[in-house]
């Protein structure tokens, strides 16, 4: 049997990750997140590149992004639109759900 340790992190809200931390963990380029970050996929904080930090949901879309890429080899601007969509999906599912809540 091969037995494997696995370390992880967990992520909440108030966890904020830099731009070489947000590459480490899709194995990434930095040209890569810059690109999503011109593309408006990714929205850090800070004006200087060496300055922005990403919260735990920009990794979170990174790694959708890296997977609709990869998989389905969309480029870009179909990931930007791919994102916002599947944001929306989220969005109407919650309040579908509350209003539901509200109906019993």
């Amino acid at each position: 049997m091969n037995d494997k340790i696995l370390n992880g992190l967990l992520l909440d809200e108030t966890t904020v990750l830099s731009l070489d931390e947000v590459c480490q963990a899709c194995s990434s380029s930095n040209e890569w997140v810059i690109e999503l970050v011109q593309e408006g996929v990714l929205e850090p904080r800070g004006q200087q590149q060496t300055h922005w930090q990403f919260s735990a949901r920009c990794l979170q879309k990174a790694h959708t992004a890296m997977r609709l890429q990869r998989d389905l080899d969309i480029n870009l601007s179909g990931i930007a639109l791919a994102l916002d969509l599947l944001d929306e999906i989220d969005s109407l599912k919650s309040r579908l759900l509350l209003l539901e809540q509200t109906a019993k």
